[in-house]
C-alpha cells in the first residue's frame, strides 16, 4: 500500500477503551431508570459527544440539555482516561514502526482533548503524532470526512496520499469519500457492520502486529486479504 500519512481513531482503534465506555453508558442510563440498549453504545460511538448527547435526549425523551449530559460523560471518564485506559496490544510498536519510516502520524477522534491528551501522555505516546484532531474542531462528527481532512491538512499531506484506521462503519465510510485509504479495526461493538466494513475498505485488522506498512507489497492482514 502507498501512503504517506496515518490517521487513527483513539476509541476501539487504538485505545483499549470500549468496555470502559458501556460501564459509563450504562451507568449514565441506570441512573435515570432508563433501559440499557442493545444497539446504544454502537449507535453513538462515531458521534461526537455533542451529537451522542442529543443523539440520548432524542432517543429517551429527555428534558436534560446536551452540555449538562456530556458534562456528566466527562466527568466519568476523565479519571479513567488518565489512569486506566491502554493502547491496545502491539498499536504501540506499529506506530513507532510507521514513524522509523517517515510516514506523518494524526489522531482524528471524537473525544475531547481533556480525555486524549491525559490518555496519550499515560501511554507515553503524545509525542508520537505530528497532529492531534478531534471532531470537537469541526462542526460534524465522523458521519463525514471533516475531521479527517483537518488532520491531512495539519500533517501537510494530501487526502489521497492519507489512510484512516477506525472501527467503525461511518469513519470509513466518510473517509473513503474523502479519497483517502481506510483500514477496518475490528472491534466487538462493531462486529454488526464488520461484513460491510470489510466490503468498503482497503484492508481490515484483526491484530496490529499484521498492520500494513507503505511501499511493502503487504497482501494480508489479520485474517482479511487487502482489497
Amino acid at each position: 500500500m502507498n501512503f504517506e500519512a496515518a490517521i487513527f481513531d483513539l476509541d476501539g482503534t487504538l485505545l483499549n477503551s470500549m468496555d470502559m465506555w458501556e460501564h459509563i453508558d450504562i451507568s449514565f442510563l441506570k441512573k435515570r431508570n432508563l433501559p440499557v440498549l442493545g444497539n446504544y453504545v454502537t449507535e453513538i460511538c462515531a458521534r461526537s459527544f455533542e451529537e451522542a448527547a442529543q443523539y440520548t435526549i432524542d432517543l429517551f425523551g429527555l428534558s436534560e440539555d446536551t452540555e449538562n449530559i456530556v458534562k456528566e460523560w466527562n466527568d466519568m471518564a476523565v479519571y479513567e482516561y488518565a489512569h486506566n485506559v491502554r493502547l491496545l496490544p502491539h498499536a504501540l510498536d506499529y506506530l513507532l514502526r510507521l514513524k522509523a519510516t517517515g510516514i506523518k502520524l494524526a489522531v482524528a477522534t471524537g473525544l475531547p482533548e481533556k480525555l486524549y491528551i491525559p490518555c496519550l501522555k499515560n501511554n507515553d505516546v503524545l509525542e508520537v503524532f505530528d497532529a492531534l484532531c478531534s471532531t470537537d474542531e469541526v462542526l460534524r462528527g465522523k458521519e463525514y470526512s471533516d475531521v479527517f481532512e483537518l488532520a491531512a491538512y495539519k500533517v501537510g499531506v494530501q487526502p489521497k496520499h492519507c489512510i484512516v484506521f477506525d472501527d467503525v462503519l461511518p469513519a470509513i465510510k466518510s473517509a473513503k469519500r474523502a479519497g483517502m485509504l481506510a483500514c477496518g479495526v475490528y472491534d466487538k461493538y462493531s462486529e454488526h457492520h464488520r461484513i460491510e466494513i470489510e466490503s468498503l475498505a482497503d484492508c481490515y485488522l484483526f491484530d496490529w502486529r499484521y498492520a500494513p506498512l507503505p511501499d511493502r507489497g503487504n497482501r494480508y492482514v489479520g485474517n482479511v486479504g487487502l482489497i
